[in-house]
């Protein structure tokens, strides 16, 4: 039996690698250093439609649906004028919301009960590494108290101050930004209970932002964009905070949850890999807040990384594979990088004239729907995409076909003549099938990505393609 996988960190990512991988049968140790879950703000609290598709496949998505906010709209002002809309139309019978509004407390909530139920999974409290080895064949990691674990590789989903890239001589390469932002966790009753409100320059925080999100249990997330040497709790014992929040909900009353500020940053880690240690989430790539990539790409880390080492740990793939994994993620962040980078060269510009410019875009789009579509307030999260050009390969597959597939395996789909079908699989939200020529086969990976497209169903044309996949990811 191969020794486990040993996991840094039991935030989101880690959690979810570990699930993913206990579906393969894999077993894993996951240390962390705290004394268990911490019930600590809002922290991430945007999940995208595949995110929640993740976790129900590992058995909390029905938790998570029932306890988050689904958005209906996200709402974009200047100043005190409505620029434009984005509806979220209302999803279907057992169709997944595009996106969900959870605290990251309820999320590691429910991924820490079902890792309590998965044998496969050695969680470890209060265990801080000091030390990782690598002999080639296998690594060992030091804790604080001496102790050494044992296991097949290490990944680290320590977060952005974790020990495991610096072990491995690892930079974080990239910038931080000077603004900070102030958040504050808000029980309170609002009109506008499912909506997401962003508002440019308002009369209470001039020349900077104002995002609202609405989260379960009544409470409200807001964060103010301020200046880099705010501190928020001078910004509550001066009554500052009283006065920020009144600017948004009047006299009505409310109740101070939680707050912090936080200084945001666009990061990449210059590796993804280096020999039997992999680096995950926030450990290798770290957003702006807009467009809600943080934990929904680490998610995504999680489910590309776990079907490797799961099929070179069985002998079904070889130790090539694992090299897809660092392609594969670093590309879908490099990209993620381009477009929260763009987002925040219009929240925070970095020179007079780029702010010139984003303050004659905000004026002309009182009038203009033309100068509307330059308005930038972040462009949500979506799935990644491996390899370029349009072709389905490399793409997530179709909602529809991803509801159905639920095993640890890679699955042959095969669409029929005429208007799409899927034999023995639904079809609803099948559209981008449309076109294909009949009897067109997908080969889908344990992830949901379709790995191949073949013109039937030869079993020879399967086996060649599905050797392909395991050779390239």
């Amino acid at each position: 039996m191969a020794e486990p996988v040993v996991i840094v960190g039991a935030g989101p990512v880690g959690t979810t690698l570990a699930l993913e991988l206990a579906r393969h049968d894999v077993r894993t140790i996951v240390l962390d250093r705290t004394s268990g879950l911490q019930p600590t703000g809002s922290r991430a609290i945007v999940l995208a439609r595949h995110a929640i598709e993740a976790f129900r496949r590992l058995g909390c998505g029905a938790a998570i649906l029932r306890k988050g906010v689904a958005l209906t709209r996200a709402r974009t002002y200047f100043r005190d004028v409505e620029l434009f809309s984005v509806e979220f139309p209302p999803p279907g019978a057992d169709e997944i919301p595009r996106f969900l509004n959870l605290q990251q407390t309820y999320t590691e909530r429910f991924l820490h009960e079902r890792v309590r139920e998965t044998p496969q999974i050695d969680l470890r409290w209060q265990s801080e590494v000091i030390g990782l080895a690598d002999d080639g064949r296998g690594v060992t990691v030091t804790l604080t108290d001496g102790t050494r674990v044992r296991g097949s590789y290490a990944v680290g989903c320590d977060g952005a101050h974790g020990v495991v890239r610096k072990l491995i001589g690892v930079e974080l390469e990239g910038k931080s930004y000077d603004d900070r932002f102030l958040i504050a966790d808000i029980r309170a009753e609002l009109p506008f209970p499912s909506e997401r409100r962003l508002f440019f320059d308002p009369a209470a925080n001039r020349g900077r932002q104002v995002l609202i999100h609405p989260q379960p249990d009544g409470e409200w997330r807001i964060d103010w964009q301020v200046a880099g040497e705010t501190d928020a709790e001078q910004e509550r014992s001066s009554g500052r905070l009283d006065g920020r929040i009144r600017a948004i909900f009047g006299d009505a009353p409310y109740e101070l949850v939680w707050i912090t500020s936080y200084r945001f940053h666009e990061r990449l880690a210059s590796r993804f890999r280096v020999g039997r240690v992999f680096l995950a989430g926030d450990t290798a790539h770290l957003f702006a807040p807009f467009g809600a990539r943080g934990m929904n790409s680490g998610v995504e880390d999680a489910g590309n990384l776990a079907w490797k080492l799961a099929y070179v740990l069985r002998g079904d793939a070889p130790e090539s594979l694992l090299e897809s994994y660092e392609r594969e993620r670093r590309q879908a962040a490099t990209r993620n990088l381009k477009v929260t980078s763009a987002t925040m060269r219009f929240m925070v510009p970095p020179t007079r004239a780029h702010r010139l410019l984003r303050d004659a875009i905000l004026r002309a789009s009182v009038r203009s729907t033309v100068a509307r579509r330059f308005v930038d307030g972040g462009r949500l999260a979506e799935p990644a995409r491996y390899g370029g050009g349009d072709s389905l390969v490399g793409r997530l597959a179709p909602a529809g076909l991803r509801a159905s597939l639920t095993g640890a395996a890679f699955t042959v789909v095969c669409i029929a003549a005429g208007a799409p079908s899927v034999r023995g699989v639904a079809t609803t939200e099948l559209e981008e099938l449309d076109g294909l020529p009949p009897r067109t086969c997908l080969l889908v990976r344990p992830d949901g990505y379709v790995a191949a497209r073949l013109a039937s169903p030869d079993a020879a044309a399967i086996r060649a393609a599905l050797a392909e996949a395991l050779s390239r990811g």
